[in-house]
């Protein structure tokens, strides 16, 4: 179907959208550090090996950053990427949002350094926080500044340097996380739907099954609290497994129903990147045929809020994506949190 032939889709946001602007991606980018390490290279650091790691995760490699490259020098790189492709310069954003648990440190925010190191001196700029749900959380903060025309541009990022709070002795945690960034231009774009609605949830009653303990105002760092362990994520991997398909799910199908879709229209599923056993159960309980998913957690493993945008932007390079096209993203993560998002592209 061309982008001038119409629509056989709800708009929910037209229901309230009574300044009547839509808000869509204009550009995407994405950036992984070049360092590699595969299953192979940690069987050498934990008990662990090639064949545990890949059956239970699909997970085959992951990127790590040097130490001397910190969350908002990914994000910037994506940025800059996503920028270019938009045919964006610094001067014309609006706002800078970085979603990401791994900030350069607790103040000031990672999306100000962005700003620094991008140039994007006019934008206002903050970070939010809902772990690997990040991206569609800050997507979805984005489309209101646009859609209620307080601003034109706005660059959302998803960012992380997990490798900075993993347990590298832990098997259970050190083998799932990676490093990277994604960014998106969000304009609009009056011949597109663009973001067509957004489900987003959170179950605080959980938030012991995926967690850092240590850092802020309950357990500062201490002697005592980096002895213990309590500076790196911990995760209980069972209980997240069930959630995170269960909740995937709901909101998958809750965002589908909002714009009277089936799932057989999605061109492109983009789900979170954390265990191609999730991502395997939550295809089967939408119905989803293999060819309509992206998965490419078999490279990055779990790169957290990065996950989706990384993704996003490798499924328009490899042309899986085209003008018109509708595409589903669907994350979980700790807090706990989760969120789906349906897109003509």
């Amino acid at each position: 179907m061309s982008a001038s032939s119409p629509r056989k889709f709800k708009n929910p946001r037209a229901t309230y959208n009574f300044l009547g602007r839509t808000c869509s991606i204009s550009g995407v980018g994405s950036y992984v550090p070049e360092r590699i390490v595969t299953n192979a290279d940690l069987e050498r650091m934990v008990d662990t090996t090639d064949e545990w790691i890949f059956t239970r995760t699909g997970i085959k490699s992951r990127r790590m950053a040097a130490s001397d490259e910190y969350t908002s020098d990914l994000a910037s790189r994506a940025a800059l990427r996503a920028m270019r492709k938009a045919g964006v310069k610094p001067d014309q954003i609006d706002l800078i949002i970085v979603a990401t648990i791994t900030p350069d440190m607790p103040f000031p925010s990672t999306a100000c350094l962005v700003q620094q190191k991008i140039g994007a001196y006019r934008a206002a700029a903050f970070d939010i926080e809902a772990a690997c749900s990040g991206f569609i959380y800050a997507l979805e903060i984005g489309q209101q500044f646009i859609m209620s025309r307080t601003y034109n541009t706005v660059l959302v990022i998803g960012a992380e340097k997990l490798s900075s709070i993993v347990d590298w002795t832990d098997r259970n945690t050190c083998v799932l996380f990676g490093d990277g960034a994604g960014a998106t231009i969000l304009q609009n774009r009056p011949d597109s739907h663009g973001l067509l609605t957004a489900c987003m949830g959170a179950d605080g009653r959980k938030a012991d099954l995926l967690s850092m303990p240590g850092g802020g105002s309950r357990c500062p760092a201490s002697k005592e609290s980096v002895a213990a362990g309590l500076h790196f994520l911990r995760m209980d991997g069972k209980e997240a497994f069930k959630n995170a398909v269960q909740a995937m799910n709901t909101a998958a199908q809750e965002s589908l129903r909002r714009c009277e879709l089936d799932i057989s229209q999605i061109k492109c599923i983009i789900p979170h990147q954390a265990n191609r056993r999730i991502i395997d159960a939550v295809s089967e309980r939408l119905g989803a045929r293999p060819d309509q998913l992206f998965v490419n957690v078999e490279k990055y493993g779990n790169t957290s809020a990065a996950s989706v945008a990384i993704a996003l932007d490798e499924a328009v390079e490899s042309r899986r994506i085209h003008r018109g096209d509708l595409v589903l993203l669907v994350v979980f993560g700790a807090g706990l949190t989760w969120g789906a998002a349906v897109i003509e592209w």
